[in-house]
């Protein structure tokens, strides 16, 4: 290279919403952005298991904008695999990536073991992709940082955090190198979150990566909370149980809060409500500690308290499964991939009183967009079972910014990039986007491919 120059390098994240990695290289240092797990579709995940077109020992440092697995799901690979520099990124993202990384290596351990147990695999003897020993020395790297706190790297790079208003600690990044300023949107937040204070603005940028996860449309005007309402009263008329597959992080401390405020104003039944995910239990306290959200109302804290039961011990979980109180739970995962809302299915699935609630983007491959999609069967633990239950999708959940709020983030800035790449979205939203920034704004700007080359 160059002196001077930058190359950009989406390792990830260029054409579907997954396995967002992008390296930064100088003539002397590389800095990652994002170092993401790949999910949903099998050959997406089979991306996972190749290596990457670099040595991980080239890399420098990290930054991780947020903790969602498909932002920092790849880390424990990086790091077994030669990296042993910092990962950068705010506290409260420290401590959720540990949540999320404990479970996801916790999941891959049990689904691995299970599979060689009950001989569903093809694979002899099936292994997990990383374990939890990997997760450990991977956490052994993190630092952490303020938003708005400038950090030097090297005589190459700086960056600074700042929110981005998609789940407690979420930032996107400005780095600054050779005089330029090249901005990571990360996930950007909704313009009005529910829960969490809106992203901040950013000011100006000679580059810009934005993701497009929903660049192609505006999100519904349907209200969640008086949906939810409704699928609840229905369900409980016709004596069934409500199952809410969510997130665990930001997903889970929303549907809380509608089911607060329902329950405040006399809307649903006092029935209780189990949140059977430790990582959610544990989610939804390092959010209670988190700065940037928005007061929660006393009456609404006090009934949740009443009401709401977690469930953290794995006897405990398959005791709640098969009891028939008439009840409310909440459990991980939110596209229902693994974890133990899985078990809740396999008993009720096939029951037609039943409700399975979605809250929120299901990518194509995974189990909830089978559901979405009208699927008679589902298969999970290695047989298909027969789908009865009532499926529902919760609107306007997204945690995720649309194409109007995008490109009014970009409309803010003082003084507009002179090129913009466009990743972590599907090819037509990503194009819807492009399509919507030239038009509008003027601006050059591509889709991000990837292991191309661009230099800046």
């Amino acid at each position: 290279m160059n002196d001077n120059q930058i190359k950009i390098q989406f390792l990830g994240g260029a054409g579907t919403v997954t396995g967002s990695k992008t390296l930064l290289t100088t003539d002397q240092h590389s800095l990652m952005v994002d170092c993401g797990l790949f999910q949903g579709l099998k050959n997406l995940r089979l991306k996972n298991w190749s290596e990457l077109p670099i040595e991980e020992s080239s890399v420098n440092d990290v930054i991780l904008t947020h903790a969602h697995l498909d932002h920092s799901g790849y880390l424990p690979l990086l790091v077994r695999n030669g990296f042993s520099g910092k990962i950068h990124c705010t506290q409260a993202t420290k401590k959720l990536a540990e949540l999320i990384l404990f479970d996801s290596a916790h999941i891959q351990e049990e689904d691995a073991e299970k599979a060689n147990r009950l001989h569903y695999t093809a694979h002899k003897p099936a292994k997990p992709l990383y374990t939890t020993n990997d997760v450990e020395a991977c956490l052994g790297l993190f630092e952490v940082h303020n938003y708005g706190e400038w950090i030097i790297l090297n005589k190459d790079f700086k960056f600074v955090l700042h929110n981005a208003g998609h789940i407690a600690g979420s930032a996107w990044t400005e780095i600054r190198s050779y005089g330029r300023k090249i901005v990571f949107s990360g996930d950007l937040g909704r313009s009005k979150p529910q829960l969490l204070l809106p992203a901040h603005r950013c000011e100006e940028a000679d580059y810009l990566v934005i993701e497009s996860t929903y660049g192609r449309r505006e999100h519904e005007k349907e209200d969640p909370k008086a949906e939810l309402e409704k699928i609840i009263n229905t369900t409980f008329q016709n004596g069934g149980n409500v199952l809410i597959p969510a997130f665990a992080v930001e997903r889970t401390q929303e549907i809380l809060h509608y089911l607060g405020e329902l329950l405040v104003e006399g809307k649903i039944p006092k029935k209780k409500i189990y949140i059977d995910s430790p990582m959610a239990i544990s989610a939804t306290e390092i959010f209670m500690d988190f700065d940037f959200r928005r007061p929660i109302e006393k009456e609404i804290l006090e009934i949740l308290s009443k009401l709401v039961h977690g469930i953290r011990d794995g006897g405990a979980s398959k005791r709640n499964v098969e009891s028939d109180e008439q009840k409310i739970v909440i459990a991980g995962s939110g596209m229902l991939s693994g974890g133990r809302i899985l078990n809740y299915l396999e008993r009720h699935v096939g029951d037609s009183s039943c409700s399975i609630v979605l809250t929120g983007f299901q990518a194509e491959g995974t189990r909830g967009r089978q559901l979405l999609n009208g699927m008679p069967e589902l298969k999970f633990f290695g047989k298909y079972h027969r789908v009865f239950a009532n499926i529902h999708l919760l609107k306007n959940m997204s945690a995720h910014a649309d194409q109007k709020e995008l490109l009014l983030w970009i409309k803010r800035m003082s003084k507009k990039p002179k090129r913009i790449f466009i990743n972590h979205g599907e090819p037509v939203s990503a194009d819807s986007l492009r399509v919507k920034i030239q038009d509008e704004l003027g601006i050059i700007c591509e889709i991000a491919e990837e292991n191309k080359d661009y230099i800046c």
